[in-house]
């Protein structure tokens, strides 16, 4: 997500960083780089224009040239700038105060409509504990309707389909009074898409529209199509009005041309995007959060939020009194490996730390394959072994290693590891500062 365009950004800033004074021609040169980046980026021309002459009005006025500290001035104002390009404030969906609330998806065929539908139905289940039902009004795309039937399953939301012989504007508007009579706080409509937008979409759309009068109205654009998502969010706001925009498959993106162009082209905020396959991975959208990571600083907030998503408080309370008596087992180290893992992949919770964005992140090589590994051993141990790891030698090591698929050197290393673990949370609860140097020999 944005690797490329963090990298050259943050090599140019850190360039600037580094002086202790900043001239023109300094300013200068860092913003040719940063319009090349953002070009390369397949940001939109008018876009990068508007953008690079903010930054230099500013960095040639009197916040930068003559201060204090330039350079830091610099990522302030680029930070700044960044953030009011994506949308400035984060936008939250407009709520009705008598539910259901209905939102309204539209976009092209692939554009990823039916799953972000999925995906916004159990993040407004698991954020709000909202009761959300799906419209299943796609029935022109093959297998639409089963795919919003599964996904949604998986969500934990409600589908009312009446299969691909059906009116969709007559779905939605019997999907719409199943929801007041069931209850339903929220109804999302997923609507059909076509390869180009055309008179017979916008038509469609707009029928819905008038029939179930949807509180948001969100168009879903491709990330990985570049100025081609820009290009259709530009043509649907012409044709059939939205309120706000979904960014899909954002996380093969390596570039960021749509995400940074679609508000200052449309004048309609990001509202949530999707950062990986699996229904966990989306996210709301917020503006100075992807501008801290495109520099660099992370997103510790978004990284804080996922974790008191994922923990469990009387778990975390019980972690805490094992901890304390140095009771931790491998069944606690288990447990925290599958909490880790509900906040999404450990690549892109890497990348929300600062100084660990893009690139950085990538070069640290985790794979989400070394955890399956370590929970493969883990449940191969006998929940004795978990709770004693004293247990296991030899002829048990062999064992789980042949159970878990892995090596015996693997089995060793993680329990010489987990060892070392205990050693170290056992001198912290008694209030003494590890030998950390003995660790470190004792690992190699």
């Amino acid at each position: 997500m944005f690797g490329t365009l963090a990298e050259k950004l943050q090599a140019t800033l850190a360039d600037v960083r580094q002086r202790g004074t900043l001239t023109e021609d300094d300013v200068n040169r860092a913003l040719r780089e940063i319009r090349l980046a953002l070009l390369e980026a397949d940001v939109n021309f008018k876009v990068v224009k508007q953008f690079t002459g903010a930054v230099k009005e500013r960095c040639l006025g009197a916040e930068v040239i003559g201060a204090l500290n330039p350079g830091q001035q610099v990522v302030k104002i680029v930070d700044e700038e960044l953030t009011a390009l994506m949308g400035g404030a984060s936008r939250e969906l407009a709520f009705a105060s008598a539910p259901p609330t209905v939102v309204l998806l539209a976009g092209l065929q692939g554009s990823g409509k039916t799953t972000a539908a999925a995906k916004l139905a159990r993040l407004l289940r698991e954020e709000r504990g909202a009761d959300v039902a799906l419209a299943a009004c796609d029935v022109y795309r093959p297998a639409a309707v089963e795919q919003l039937q599964t996904v949604g399953a998986q969500a934990g939301a409600t589908v009312y389909a009446q299969g691909t012989d059906a009116d969709p504007v007559e779905i939605a508007a019997w999907a719409l009074e199943r929801a007041k009579e069931d209850g339903r706080d929220v109804l999302i409509v997923d609507t059909s898409g076509r390869l180009h937008v055309d008179a017979e979409l916008m038509d469609e759309l707009a029928r819905i529209k008038a029939k179930v009068k949807p509180h948001d109205v969100l168009l879903v654009v491709d990330a990985m199509t570049g100025q081609d998502a820009v290009t259709v969010a530009e043509a649907f706001a012409d044709a059939a009005p939205f309120d706000g925009v979904i960014v899909s498959k954002l996380d093969g993106d390596a570039r960021g041309g749509a995400a940074l162009s679609v508000k200052a082209v449309t004048g309609k905020p990001i509202l949530f995007a999707s950062v990986g396959e699996k229904l966990d991975e989306f996210e709301r959208f917020h503006p100075s959060r992807m501008a801290q990571r495109i520099l660099g600083m992370g997103d510790v907030l978004t990284f804080i939020e996922k974790a008191e998503r994922a923990v469990d408080a009387d778990e975390a309370r019980e972690l805490e009194r094992k901890l304390r008596r140095s009771e931790f087992t491998f069944e606690d180290f288990l447990g925290q490996l599958k909490q880790v893992r509900k906040m999404g992949s450990f690549g892109s919770l890497l990348g929300m730390l600062p100084g660990l964005a893009g690139h950085q992140a990538a070069q640290l090589n985790v794979d989400d394959r070394d955890l399956d590994r370590l929970e493969a051993i883990i449940l191969s141990m006998t929940p004795e072994e978990r709770r004693r790891p004293e247990l296991i030698k030899g002829s048990r090591r062999l064992r789980i290693a042949h159970g878990s698929g892995t090596t015996v050197q693997a089995v060793n290393q993680l329990v010489k590891q987990f060892g070392q673990m205990q050693k170290l949370m056992k001198s912290i609860s008694r209030g003494k500062l590890p030998d950390l140097g003995a660790l470190l020999r004792q690992a190699r």
